[in-house]
């Protein structure tokens, strides 16, 4: 059954308590108020704005200063009373000193919240709309769907909907101290938390110990949900967890893993995960509960 209408849904900021109500629309609306935001977006970045360190979005009034000619945009849904619209087209030529592309991670912190959140969004919309442009099982041209979010193939109608690619992220505990890891991927110095991608047919807490095992060898047990946080790098919904050390010996594996090791509040490694991830919750609510119940303040 197609949707027509979706319920406003809540997000929590990573720093702030404070909560915003955003609004899914299903994309049938013309991009036509001025003051409607206009989430430009190419190669995984958003163009804005850059004053003073806040960034901002361009309206509808902006685009013809910025040199925009807006092609096939749709709308995604709305915040206050401000439409959003993607279009995903390629980056303007010439723009501005200060409107630049910029990457969703250099947003966190200038933009504000509500709008930070709907670029996470815009920016997983204007891909799986510029990668289903054609069908998947039989190669021949799509449409947007203007009942539901799918793009259809107009000749053996499969539908193809945005991807979310649900993967776990856990803080794995042993005493005061949690397991910490360096991966390939990740940046010099930088040491977080395990996490991995869930496998057909396996639950979140069966892959939190498979993922452990397979990264560092060690065994864990008291797997407990933490919490969750939409991830559009590029599309996947981390779903968090904390577990405790069972046994075994930490040997990553060389591949992903490249490091581990156990870290307390007063070792930890010089660079760990932005107050922008979940990760980082995950890492200064185990400290601030261990202190708590030690009674430190």
């Amino acid at each position: 059954m197609k949707p027509t209408t979706r319920a406003a849904t809540r997000w929590r900021s990573t720093t702030s308590s404070a909560y915003s109500v955003f609004e899914p629309t299903l994309h049938g609306e013309p991009l036509q108020d001025a003051a409607s935001v206009c989430f430009v977006c190419h190669d995984g970045k958003i163009l804005a704005q850059h004053r003073s360190g806040r960034a901002t979005l361009p309206r509808r009034a902006d685009l013809a200063a910025l040199g925009i000619v807006p092609t096939d945009p749709f709308c995604f849904g709305s915040y206050g009373h401000a439409r959003c619209f993607v279009l995903g087209q390629v980056a303007p030529e010439a723009l501005p000193d200060d409107w630049r592309m910029t990457s969703l991670r250099e947003l966190f912190g200038t933009l504000d919240e509500p709008s930070f959140a709907a670029a996470g969004r815009a920016l997983q919309y204007a891909e799986w709309d510029r990668n289903h442009r054609h069908c998947g099982r039989c190669g021949e041209p799509t449409v947007r769907d203007p009942g539901s979010w799918s793009r259809v193939c107009a000749v053996c109608g499969f539908a193809a909907f945005p991807r979310v690619s649900p993967a776990v992220i856990m803080l794995v505990h042993k005493g005061d101290a949690c397991l910490l890891a360096h991966a390939a991927h990740h940046a010099p110095r930088m040491y977080s938390v395990l996490a991995g991608f869930v496998e057909p047919g396996e639950t979140l807490e069966e892959c939190v110990a498979r993922e452990v095992r397979e990264e560092v060898g060690i065994e864990v047990t008291d797997i407990r949900y933490f919490g969750n946080q939409p991830w559009p790098f590029p599309h996947s919904l981390m779903v968090g967890f904390t577990a405790a050390w069972a046994g075994g010996d930490l040997k990553p594996d060389g591949r992903e893993i490249l490091e581990a090791g156990w870290y307390t509040r007063d070792t930890l490694p010089e660079v760990i995960p932005s107050r922008i991830s979940i990760a980082r919750q995950l890492v200064d609510n185990f400290f601030a509960t261990r202190a708590a119940a030690q009674g430190e303040s």
